[in-house]
């Protein structure tokens, strides 16, 4: 049962919906309007980018989920980190995540940004961006499809909606 669920469970039980009166905290009103206007900066570093492109094309539109792709860190709320992150780019990740302004999401895209993937044991290879970001969300994959991108969205707009972060966040 979501968040806009349980307000509205709760309205009816006070009657006040009748009245013509919405009651809700202002935490959860902001966490259910950040929902809406999720603009992430995309860090594609190899295939799993094609994959986050389809996923803003046409077919599958982001756009209609409030979702549009910001060339600027400072003007996006989510980076989605796609492919194989090397320890050469580890340094320019951090420094993007930290451009961006508070509260932000990661999401971690295909099973090289999870865990390093096919490329694990190479020594020029960052096993999973969690160690350089704190990861909100992981879209398994190789590369994964722009259906689990999707998907992968949906879940971190529940997660915001439900409200369980704090307004900023510790480094990592």
């Amino acid at each position: 049962m979501g968040v806009d669920q349980d307000i509205a469970k709760e309205l009816e039980h006070q009657g006040l919906h009748e009245r013509g009166f919405v009651t809700t905290s202002a935490e959860k009103l902001v966490n259910w309007a950040r929902t809406g206007s999720m603009w992430p900066v995309t860090f594609g570093l190899a295939c799993c980018a094609v994959e986050m492109m389809q996923a803003g094309a046409s077919r599958y539109d982001l756009d209609r989920f409030g979702i549009i792709f910001r060339p600027s860190p400072r003007q996006s709320d989510v980076m989605i980190v796609a492919g194989t992150l090397t320890n050469k780019m580890a340094p320019a990740l951090r420094q993007v995540y930290d451009q961006m302004a508070d509260p932000k999401w990661v999401i971690s895209m295909g099973s090289c940004a999870n865990g390093g993937g096919y490329y694990h044991y190479s020594y020029a290879v960052v096993r999973g961006c969690d160690r350089i970001v704190p990861v909100d969300i992981y879209v398994p994959g190789c590369p994964p499809t722009a259906e689990a991108l999707i998907y992968g969205i949906i879940q971190l707009q529940n997660k915001i909606k439900r409200g369980n972060q704090r307004w900023t966040r510790e480094k990592a």
